[in-house]
């Protein structure tokens, strides 16, 4: 009867009479939940409890009983059941109680994904330069990655902070274990807050399943919060929370998860005028930077530019398939330039530098070089400029418009050249009226 009202409900269901022919059954089949009588024909219900879970089985099992005690409840909980429902049932607290079940299922299988996704290579040969400062940076990571140590990374935009990261994970004794992203800008402060500590089912409205929040994909590995300063003063709080007892609960939930994870957290502002300004907290901060590495901006990594432009092209080339080369003209062109966008600014002139070349040599014509150098007055010359200059708002409205036209619309990899996050383009592109 119940195989038939579950049927009717839209669950697809095998219905055995022992314990031994559902073992046969679990043998060919995988299901997502079994029920298990409390009272079967061959053994009891906890032996069979105890031999499904020999056998590896997966699935979530609910235990039913027509007179069961409380000891049997625990007895079977601590066998691996997931819960347990004393007969008769209503239908649909059963159908509550299996829907929880495949919920659960949903959010392992997720976890298993994001875990098998999100260990990232060791990258320490896109790692290219000999400049003192850089090479300094170098060993300092070498020293913290094996430790457990919460890392603040600093750094202009496009320096290669995330990158700084990874390579502290794959560094680590975390290596095998997830490596999880959070861009901090790009979340509203609701759905960050979700994101990071996860929810129950009806937290708010929407919410209609429970989640698992990224500090607990990432349980057992590290956790990399990129642009750290653009987080509210509420997330602050809960943040400062999991740092201090390794202890959260879900939005809208009671019960205290407990998780093992580095942390690792990035930000091109300056985080200590924050704290001046009251609008970072100063115990976050100095939690946050138990070890503080700061990139040098490109500007100041004197020959790494050419060093690391060779790179980039003997990369791009692999890629394509393409031979080419950079003429000395180009390196100088290169040397020259004060490259505001730093290496990542430098990848991409040179991935289009290889592109559009037409011959084996890459020449000035081919790099699309934009300096925001400004040069001084002469001496004595008067301080007065042209009317004609335009505004910020002008320069800048005009910049974002041609990225966007070089990226054919692409507004993520527009934010990742502009150095802003995907957010704040499209608030200034509302800003600006180009939303189309």
């Amino acid at each position: 009867m119940l195989a038939h009202e579950l049927k009717r409900m839209g669950y697809a269901v095998s219905a055995v009479g022992s314990a031994a022919e559902a073992l046969a059954w679990l043998e060919a089949n995988e299901p997502d939940v079994i029920l298990l009588d409390l009272r079967l024909p061959d053994v009891t219900g906890l032996e069979a409890l105890r031999s499904i879970r020999q056998a590896n089985a997966t699935p979530d099992v609910i235990m039913l009983s027509g007179h069961g005690s409380v000891d049997e409840a625990v007895e079977s909980i601590r066998l691996g059941a997931f819960d347990f429902v004393t007969k008769p049932c209503p239908l649909d607290e059963l159908d509550m109680r299996i829907r929880r079940a495949l919920e659960r299922q949903a959010l392992r299988r997720r976890t298993h994904l994001l875990e098998r996704g999100l260990t990232p290579p060791d990258l320490g040969d896109a790692f290219v330069g000999e400049s003192p400062g850089f090479r300094r940076v170098l060993d300092l990571i070498e020293r913290v990655a094996p430790t457990d140590s919460t890392v603040l990374i600093g750094g202009e935009t496009g320096t290669g902070k995330e990158m700084v990261a990874k390579l502290l994970h794959a560094r680590s004794a975390r290596r095998q274990r997830p490596f999880v992203v959070v861009e901090c800008a790009a979340l509203q402060e609701t759905l960050l807050h979700s994101e990071l500590f996860g929810h129950e089912r009806g937290a708010f409205t929407g919410a209609d399943r429970a989640k698992a929040g990224l500090f607990e994909v990432a349980h057992g590995g590290t956790i990399f919060l990129d642009e750290i300063g653009e987080i509210s003063p509420a997330t602050q709080v809960s943040l400062l929370r999991v740092l201090d007892t390794s202890t959260f609960r879900h939005v809208g939930g009671t019960a205290e998860i407990r998780v093992d994870v580095r942390v690792l957290a990035a930000t091109n502002r300056n985080l200590p005028d924050m704290v001046a300004q009251g609008v970072f907290r100063e115990d976050l901060y100095y939690r946050l930077r138990t070890v503080g590495v700061v990139l040098p901006p490109l500007r100041e990594r004197g020959g790494d530019v050419a060093i690391l432009a060779r790179h980039f092209v003997a990369r791009m080339c692999a890629r394509t398939g393409l031979e080419r080369r950079l003429a000395p003209a180009a390196l100088e062109a290169l040397a020259q330039h004060d490259w505001p966008g730093n290496v990542r600014e430098l990848m991409h002139v040179i991935e289009a530098a290889v592109v559009v070349s037409e011959g084996p040599e890459i020449l000035p014509e081919h790099l699309s070089l934009r300096s925001r150098r400004v040069t001084p007055p002469s001496p004595g010359a008067s301080p007065t400029a042209p009317d004609d200059l335009p505004t910020l708002e002008a320069l800048e409205r005009a910049h974002i418009t041609t990225v966007l036209q070089a990226t054919h619309g692409h507004r993520s990899h527009a934010a990742r050249i502009l150095g802003i996050s995907e957010r704040n383009l499209y608030r200034k592109l509302h800003e600006y009226g180009l939303l189309p």
